[in-house]
């Protein structure tokens, strides 16, 4: 293990070596399909992250991955060829609890964008203040990408988030496995803050509806309690490139409640598969957003739509 000399030693090489990767790299992923559906006004995508310049936004020395850059501009040309005017932006387990590079795109953005925040307990009350006249809307808790899978871990991370939340209009959003949220259900329907789960809740197109845990999960979906983001359908799924085995499960989610579903593409798709070193630098998954878009079309009726697409994040967000 590097101490803690050798890291600072070794950042600004870092730094210049993320940069000069960034010179000649692809880029983040583009549309290439069109968008055959009428979008309706106002429509938000719920799950997107940004990647600064790292000599600007350094990334947590502990991370698990390292990415590629993926900026504001481009996010902005992703969402023109989507037809969508809101976004939410998630803080990324790469830069820890500093959630500087997450803020800066939401005030680029503007009034059309909010964000979540990652935050720990050295976090000050004066922070969260700020944060939330910045757009700040919730805390992640991200056990997913660290491969936490133990249920008392997720059970005080969440008390925590929930009692830093306080009365500020929040909420807690996990990402995180159907066993983790199987063990916790007591504890989120009693929540008193709204609670979000990423990407599908971690259920797997092969296992479909029937798969031990959805059936919670849609319990809490049905009975009001959670929210579930029908976004980065290529985590659960074998079905490349559109990934049409996660209907099922969309569609169930959607018949149980449609008021509690919330739509992401999880841009620039991050590829947080372990097997890398941390500092090496991970390329972006090249997902077609267009294509993807046009798949969960094909999961809601236009009414649906709207109101996954632009009510339920109005109501949630607070745009």
């Amino acid at each position: 293990m590097l101490s803690r000399r050798e890291v600072l030693m070794m950042a600004p090489l870092s730094a210049a070596a993320l940069r000069q990767s960034t010179r000649s790299r692809a880029g983040a992923a583009q549309p290439s399909t069109p968008v055959t559906f009428e979008v309706p006004a106002g429509a938000c995508d719920c799950h997107t992250h940004v990647f600064g310049d790292p000599g600007r936004f350094p990334f947590t020395p502990n991370r698990t991955y390292t990415p590629e850059s993926a900026s504001v501009d481009e996010m902005r040309a992703l969402h023109r060829a989507l037809h969508t005017t809101r976004v939410v932006i998630v803080q990324p387990s790469v830069y820890g609890t500093d959630n500087a590079c997450t803020v800066d795109a939401i005030k680029q953005l503007g009034p059309g964008a909010r964000g979540i925040a990652v935050i720990d307990d050295q976090t000050p009350d004066t922070k969260l203040d700020e944060m939330d006249r910045d757009g700040i809307r919730g805390i992640r808790i991200n056990l997913a990408t660290a491969g936490q899978t133990d249920p008392e871990l997720g059970r005080r991370r969440f008390d925590a988030a929930v009692t830093r939340i306080g009365r500020r209009k929040w909420h807690v959003q996990m990402y995180t496995q159907l066993s983790v949220i199987e063990a916790m259900q007591k504890q989120i329907a009693a929540s008193p803050v709204p609670v979000v789960f990423d990407h599908f809740g971690g259920a797997q197109a092969a296992g479909g509806p029937t798969q031990r845990g959805f059936d919670v999960l849609l319990d809490l979906v049905r009975s009001g309690r959670a929210y579930v983001k029908v976004s980065a359908p290529y985590r659960g799924s074998t079905a490349a490139p559109d990934f049409a085995d996660m209907g099922p499960l969309a569609k169930a989610l959607i018949a149980a409640n449609v008021r509690r579903i919330l739509w992401g593409t999880d841009w620039p798709h991050p590829d947080t598969t372990p097997g890398r070193a941390s500092i090496e630098i991970s390329p972006l998954r090249q997902i077609d957003d267009g294509r993807v878009l046009n798949q969960f079309g094909s999961w809601a009726s236009p009414s649906e739509r709207k109101s996954i697409l632009v009510d339920n994040p109005r109501e949630l967000y607070g745009f």
